[in-house]
């Protein structure tokens, strides 16, 4: 029934998969009402990772073409005539890409960061970590002091074109699609329990000029919250 997916160039893959989960459903081989086959399913007929099937569901189900119903599976809703291009430049880029960027990314940003240490540099993101760490404490949000501390590292490095890049990369979790995929999947308190701890251990490495540590750390925890983020909820769908 489903095909495996080729990549093509300036598509993105969970739109492709999108495109053929669609157009089966356009086709009446998924009827409104029923029950779309597993996560896992899905993801062995097309030989793409369950995380790129998680993505493809998610924007389909904003476009309104399926319903996700957490712990009972994803079902068909209204049929659409809407062209496969319609919504897929609007809903953002892959989630997983983003969190492999940013680690690709803030992985080295850290190290320039350590070599161009200042104290006000250092106060600013010991700031924002006391910021996010109060902020959670208190059950508040801790976005917008957790930018700051990802930012003012940035900063660090003296270059306005590196800071433009984590800064965008940061910002896209606002978009459509990863808004939905953390509605999703994140357990939001434990999320930010484990992100103040991380977060903490980057700043330790920092105060101590281990440009090394640094590095490990930051890395250990945007993989860490690449894992609780685009794999969190992934049982639910099983």
């Amino acid at each position: 029934m489903l095909e495996q997916v080729k990549q093509v160039e300036g598509r993105r893959l969970y739109q492709q998969i999108a495109d053929q989960i669609r157009a089966l459903i356009q086709q009446g081989r998924f009827r409104p009402g029923t029950r779309l086959p597993t996560e896992r399913e899905l993801a062995q007929q097309l030989r793409v990772s369950r995380p790129s099937v998680r993505e493809a569901l998610i924007a389909l189900e904003i476009e309104g073409s399926v319903e996700v119903r957490m712990g009972a599976g994803v079902y068909v809703g209204k049929v659409s005539d809407r062209p496969a291009s319609s919504l897929a430049d609007s809903l953002g880029d892959s989630p997983i890409e983003l969190m492999h960027a940013r680690v690709m990314l803030e992985g080295e940003v850290i190290v320039q960061a350590c070599a161009r240490m200042t104290p006000q540099g250092l106060a600013d993101i010991r700031q924002a970590f006391e910021d996010m760490r109060d902020a959670i404490a208190a059950r508040r949000s801790g976005l917008e002091a957790d930018r700051r501390f990802h930012l003012a590292i940035a900063a660090m490095t003296g270059n306005s074109v590196i800071e433009r890049l984590v800064r965008e990369l940061y910002d896209e979790r606002h978009s459509p699609l990863s808004r939905k995929f953390s509605a999703h999947s994140e357990n939001v308190r434990r999320t930010w329990v484990h992100a103040v701890e991380e977060h903490e251990a980057i700043l330790q490495a920092l105060e101590a000029r281990d440009a090394l540590a640094a590095q490990a750390r930051m890395r250990q925890h945007l993989h860490a919250s690449a894992q609780r983020w685009v794999d969190g909820g992934q049982n639910d769908w099983a």
